[in-house]
């Protein structure tokens, strides 16, 4: 067991309390047992301005990581696409991407992480919120977003998506060979992340919250945009085709947010040092989420 683990019973609420050290050595074995294939949507004009800062900042703590483009490059970058770059070819792009990782890495990996060149994302975050599902069942993990005026909802794409092995499996063996329930290659119509959601709702993945405490913890903004409390007004179409009323300030996320979107190179490294080196002195708590039971459970047994 760990030996900084500590055991306290609460009467009232019968949960576990741990030690910040014991809190990184089960985030250590979620990194070696949860393994995350991350892909970058990115084209070569950005390598040197937005990639490279991916890579050099939260893209080191993927299991593995590729960068998917419309040319192979020493960056390296991946062609998934024979298209000229553009928003209408994202879709293009996607398939291309999605087809490539389930032909080389379908089995060596839990979970696929889909993000764009200026999204920022927390894995440790990832990986607590990834240990409660099974990857081989089909989940879709994401911001969710309402599709339209129907009830139907997708993942939003700038803020990144994560799709189970199951999930992957569905998609590439059923849906790319259904042209009128999944968008061929070559449509270029509509959102990349909504055709997404379209194939894998035609057979039964539906979008699954990734709300955390009761927060939302992907976010289609920087820091700066979500966290004002002023941002947002009830006609803007974050606030109208958010899933979940949106909250204002810092109530807007959870203290546990795995992405954020727009986020350019200085603020990369920006959150990497707030995130991960600055420390007040004196300062904080060092509580767990209410379910760390349960993924607790995904690390053990613990020697």
């Amino acid at each position: 067991m760990l030996a900084t683990f500590i055991q306290r019973f609460n009467n009232r609420l019968n949960i576990w309390v741990y030690t910040a050290p014991a809190q990184d050595e089960v985030s250590q074995l979620l990194s070696k047992k949860i393994r995350i294939l991350c892909w970058i949507m990115t084209c070569p004009a950005k390598l040197n301005k937005a990639a490279v800062h991916v890579r050099n900042t939260w893209g080191k703590r993927c299991t593995k990581i590729l960068y998917m483009s419309s040319e192979n490059t020493t960056f390296p970058t991946i062609a998934v696409t024979d298209h000229v770059e553009g928003y209408v070819y994202l879709w293009h792009k996607s398939r291309g991407a999605h087809q490539y990782i389930y032909d080389h890495y379908v089995d060596d990996f839990d979970w696929f992480l889909k993000a764009d060149d200026d999204t920022y994302v927390v894995m440790e975050n990832l990986r607590m919120l990834a240990a409660q599902y099974d990857p081989n069942e089909p989940f879709h993990l994401g911001r969710r977003l309402k599709y339209q005026e129907t009830n139907r909802s997708f993942m939003s794409g700038g803020a990144g998506y994560v799709l189970s092995r199951g999930a992957l499996m569905i998609l590439v063996e059923k849906a790319f060979h259904v042209p009128d329930k999944c968008p061929p290659a070559n449509d270029t119509t509509g959102e990349e992340d909504v055709k997404l959601a379209r194939c894998l709702w035609a057979f039964g993945v539906q979008p699954i919250d990734a709300l955390i405490d009761g927060r939302e913890s992907f976010h289609c903004f920087a820091p700066p945009i979500v966290l004002q409390p002023d941002s947002f007004p009830d006609k803007h179409w974050y606030a109208r085709h958010s899933y979940h009323p949106i909250k204002r300030g810092p109530e807007c996320c959870s203290d546990y947010s795995i992405s954020f979107h727009y986020v350019e190179g200085d603020w990369m490294y920006m959150l990497e040092y707030m995130i991960y080196q600055m420390r007040p002195f004196g300062v904080g708590y060092h509580g767990c989420p209410d379910n760390i039971t349960s993924i607790f459970s995904t690390v053990t047994p613990l020697t």
